[in-house]
């Protein structure tokens, strides 16, 4: 056989090749893959046992490095982590739980008045900085997979923002009832739900110095 035979026939392998997405039954056939977007919106608490007499500003909201973008993040083994691109929150994660802290705290009466993040002009009594450092679904163990949340919370007087009067930390796990994106979404609500009712609690009943 020629040089110039092989060397066609190579031609022709390469252009059957790129062809071959273009033949009718291949990937143009198929439906795009659609995003699906979900928000946290977890229950509400009920209302405390007392209410404290003072403004509380939601203040600035911190996110862990995983956990900061939209898209929903699935830990596998103890050390990977990964995150779903078909599968996100409608906006990030840091105004969907500055929104419900806010909603929470409103819902349960801890306080006089509520003052949501980003309101200017009112700086309130009290200042609640919020860090989370966990938002993911466990699934180290397919048959029990969990959704699990873990929120710092850290209050501070308005007029003296060097020291904190009072800090709370809380962990939330629930299973996730099924392998379907809205059963994630579900029990991470599930979880948020139970850090905001703990945290509602435990700052109407706390001793909070003066502003």
């Amino acid at each position: 056989m020629s040089h110039q035979s092989t060397y066609s026939g190579r031609r022709r392998a390469l252009a059957a090749l790129a062809l071959a997405p273009l033949v009718p039954g291949c990937s143009l056939t198929r439906p795009p893959p659609v995003k699906r977007r979900f928000l946290l919106e977890p229950p509400m608490p009920a209302a405390a046992a007392r209410t404290q007499p003072y403004a509380l500003r939601i203040g600035p909201i911190g996110v862990a490095a995983p956990y900061r973008d939209r898209a929903i993040v699935f830990r596998t083994t103890d050390l990977k982590y990964e995150s779903d691109f078909y599968n996100e929150f409608f906006v990030v994660p840091a105004a969907m739980i500055a929104e419900a802290t806010a909603r929470a705290l409103v819902a349960s009466r801890a306080f006089a008045r509520v003052i949501p993040a980003g309101v200017a002009g009112d700086e309130g009594d009290f200042v609640l900085e919020v860090f989370v450092d966990a938002l993911y679904a466990d699934g180290r163990v397919a048959s029990k997979a969990e959704a699990e949340v873990s929120i710092g919370y850290f209050l501070t007087r308005a007029a003296f923002p060097g020291g904190v009067a009072w800090s709370g930390r809380y962990r939330e796990r629930t299973p996730i009832a099924g392998t379907q994106p809205d059963a994630v979404a579900d029990a991470m609500n599930a979880s948020l739900g139970r850090v905001l009712a703990a945290l509602a609690r435990d700052l109407a009943a706390a001793e909070l110095p003066k502003p």
